[in-house]
């Protein structure tokens, strides 16, 4: 390996970024326009569900969250204070603190899934084939960190 990518390499990351922006964005205003929060509310609360009644600390918010979040802690703070996320002190550790959906967050979160769903079929899955869609998603699950 010589360190210098191939034209197809670039081209490849080129369109990756430039789709992946194009679809978050249509997304995001699908969202917006049927009277949602951002995206990365729906991507929080769904972490924090899944979590259940142990929750998770916002450094393992941060990791598991789909979409890029550098800070967590403002969407939190958001989060906590609309009513969405509760937040209380870790056991095992004081300096840290366990955020929790509650039963508000959990409530917008379903809310939120069916324009969601419908603005992932709009942008990426009426344009693709099962088939294709497969094939994307198996491409790029080969980029992800082992």
């Amino acid at each position: 390996m010589n360190g210098k990518p191939s034209d197809a390499a670039v081209s490849a990351w080129v369109a990756l970024v430039r789709a992946g922006q194009s679809v978050l964005a249509a997304v995001e205003a699908d969202l917006k326009t049927a009277g949602f929060p951002p995206l990365a509310w729906y991507d929080a609360l769904l972490e924090l569900r899944g979590a259940g009644e142990t929750g998770l600390r916002p450094v393992d918010l941060e990791r598991r969250m789909l979409l890029a979040q550098y800070n967590v802690s403002r969407l939190v703070d958001r989060l906590v204070r609309a009513g969405h996320v509760a937040r209380r002190p870790c056991p095992e550790d004081a300096r840290a603190s366990l955020l929790t959906v509650t039963p508000a967050g959990r409530d917008l979160q379903k809310r939120m899934w069916p324009a969601y769903a419908a603005a992932i079929e709009r942008h990426l899955g009426a344009r693709l084939s099962d088939g294709e869609a497969t094939e994307l998603a198996r491409l790029l699950g080969s980029l992800r960190k082992g």
